[in-house]
């Protein structure tokens, strides 16, 4: 029974806190005069990836990261396929040119190289988790930079924009609070409903515990796109992705060099190829209802459900093997 309430409480949780991150992340946007992609790229895949963060640091620092890789890649493969593809089934998300010009490739990029470093010796050495960071210090930059070139004026249209600082902040400090209590309370409840009716540990891993690290990146994606704030919606995927391989497995390896499971070769070969196959129906997708300077892509419901039917295909051949 308290399996069912944990369950209840944390998707409740999850629901309401990802709604206050939104507003608080969008009209922290509107009040900087910057694009809500960016804040979609920093704060909110920075905070939806905290817990990965959290996890992986604890492991490092204990010297019990050799699963680090495959949970990474794992939660980078769900955030591509489910988060962007229900986000897409739920309102076509129609993605910045900055996103898909500079970003979307960025992902790619940094799947290939994490790929580059673990194939020959299985390993990522300190001086690969240096690389990873400095990398991922150059991506920031170049990210800032560009959004604080290209500052807009504010403009006060919607509830949000008239949202004072201290709310902003509340609205963010606490949303967030909720997503990562919420997410831990709903793999909880899971876990212990798969247990009740008998499903092994190592099915419960694979399924509920691998995609409970996600959830907070697929509510928030999925309640701003709902809010129509397709920016935040795929920066959150993309911006989480990028954080994840070069910053949580960056400072994991300079901590203590991580072994990898030779599957995670394979995982990271699935990355690469959805991230970039993907990408070219997301770029070649006309969008006529946002002006030419701004519109870089499209990801359609039909696309949307094929990712999310490619994952559940995946997550077979998990079991399976």
């Amino acid at each position: 029974m308290l399996s069912f309430v944990m369950l209840i409480v944390g998707f409740a949780l999850l629901v309401w806190g990802a709604d206050k991150f939104v507003a608080g992340a969008s009209a922290l946007a509107r009040r900087l005069g910057v694009s809500p992609l960016l804040v979609g790229l920093t704060i909110v895949a920075f905070g939806t990836s905290a817990p990965e963060l959290a996890v992986s640091l604890t492991a490092a620092l204990q010297g019990a990261n050799e699963i680090a890789v495959g949970n990474v890649v794992g939660s980078n493969i769900f955030n591509l396929l489910v988060v962007a593809g229900l986000s897409a089934v739920v309102c076509p998300l129609v993605m910045d040119r900055t996103l898909m010009r500079r970003d979307w490739p960025l992902s790619l990029l940094a799947a290939v190289v994490l790929c580059v470093m673990i194939a020959p010796d299985l390993t990522i050495s300190r001086i690969e988790g240096i690389i990873l960071l400095v990398f991922f210090a150059a991506t920031l930059f170049f990210q800032i930079r560009s959004a604080m070139q290209n500052r807009n004026t504010l403009e006060d249209t919607g509830a949000e924009a008239f949202m004072p600082p201290l709310l902003i902040g509340v609205n963010i400090v606490l949303g967030l609070a909720c997503i990562i209590i919420g997410g831990q309370l709903a793999v909880n409840g899971a876990t212990g409903i798969a247990r009740m009716f008998g499903l092994s540990e190592t099915l419960i891993g694979l399924t509920i515990v691998a995609i409970g690290t996600s959830l907070p990146e697929l509510v928030t994606s999925l309640v701003a796109a709902r809010k129509g704030q397709n920016e935040i919606a795929m920066g959150n995927v993309i911006g989480s992705n990028i954080f994840n391989i070069l910053l949580i497995l960056g400072l994991s390896s300079v901590i203590t060099p991580i072994p990898v499971l030779s599957t995670s070769i394979t995982d990271c070969l699935v990355l690469i190829g959805i991230t970039a196959v993907f990408y070219i129906p997301a770029r070649l997708a006309k969008t006529h209802d946002v002006p030419d300077t701004q519109a870089g892509g499209r990801l359609t419901r039909p696309v949307g459900a094929v990712m999310v039917l490619i994952y559940v295909a995946y997550t077979v051949y998990l079991i399976v093997r």
